[in-house]
């Protein structure tokens, strides 16, 4: 059995304009680290959180990962154990990149590396949700099945854990414009309404078929008339400030797609080669350096193989 462990879990984006709480997809930068050791002492400690540490509690009945390991534990017939957590946050919470998803797939697949893997990777989802709940009042996997298994997935039934894997043709990357703004999942969730006409459900329907068969084929073209958001962009894009200059300027100059990461406030681009995302994510910054706000911008290439063991 292990005595101690590092995991690290990346950040993801969710939605990518068309698939409101179906779609997500795994980034490799930034990404979460936990580091785990067993202790003779009974019970969760997380003994430091350092990073992007702003509102992450200390107390383990509090914490997302603290969350997931105990239901993990319980589940195993391990609760008795005890273990001591460091976190460290290179995922701000309330980004919008998936901050509270990564900190549950690293607490589950920490607890079963330690114990030996007596779950699948795929059978970690339940538990990993639940420290999701916490964070966003709702069971949705956007982040949290990109976040463990990696790549861009497609969530038909979360609760029944019905993923699929979509097929990324190569030379895909993503500029991501991270202002310094903190939007909650959860209220950024209650500002929607709860009923869609006929006509935006049949918009929104086909561009998110279209948008699975353009990855499947390789079709940049059709991916990128396929990155509309009818429903979900047009009730949030408010929260984040300037958020139309910047994608405007995203898709001036060459991006598949540009739209908000799932709550917000981080703007994502879909890039073809990973020159153009950098030019791309440059000018996005510059929109925010334009009107003296704060931001930060980088460039990710989309992560395949989810939260790992070191």
């Amino acid at each position: 059995m292990i005595s101690g462990l590092k995991v690290i879990a990346p950040a993801s984006v969710s939605n990518l304009a068309c698939g409101f709480d179906t779609l997500g997809m795994a980034i490799d930068v930034p990404s979460d680290e936990i580091i785990g050791k067993w202790s003779d002492t009974p019970g969760i400690r997380i003994l430091e959180v350092t990073g992007y540490k702003k509102e992450i509690p200390l107390s383990p009945e509090k914490n997302i990962a603290g969350i997931t390991a105990m239901a993990l534990l319980r589940h195993l017939g391990e609760e008795k154990r005890g273990l001591d957590l460091k976190i460290h946050k290179h995922i701000p919470a309330g980004s919008g990149l998936g901050s509270s998803a990564s900190s549950a797939t690293a607490a589950a697949v920490l607890i079963n590396e330690m114990l030996n893997r007596p779950l699948e990777k795929r059978d970690l989802i339940p538990f990993a949700l639940e420290g999701e709940v916490t964070a966003s009042g709702s069971r949705h996997g956007d982040n949290i099945i990109p976040a463990l298994i990696g790549g861009l997935i497609l969530i038909r039934d979360i609760e029944t854990y019905d993923y699929h894997r979509i097929y990324t043709p190569p030379g895909l990357f993503m500029a991501v414009l991270l202002p310094d703004v903190m939007i909650s999942t959860r209220s950024a969730r209650d500002i929607l309404r709860k009923e869609v006409t006929l006509k935006e459900m049949v918009a929104q329907s086909a561009n998110l078929g279209s948008f699975i068969i353009g990855m499947n084929l390789g079709d940049l073209d059709l991916i990128s008339r396929s990155m509309k958001d009818h429903i979900i962009e047009p009730q949030r894009k408010h929260l984040i400030p300037y958020f139309e200059e910047v994608q405007q300027v995203a898709l001036s100059l060459g991006a598949l797609g540009c739209s908000i990461s799932g709550a917000g406030p981080a703007i994502f681009a879909l890039c073809q080669e990973k020159l153009k995302a950098s030019d791309i994510a440059n000018a996005m910054h510059e929109v925010y350096a334009r009107h003296k706000l704060d931001a930060r911008s980088f460039v990710g290439s989309i992560n395949h193989e989810g939260t790992i063991a070191m």
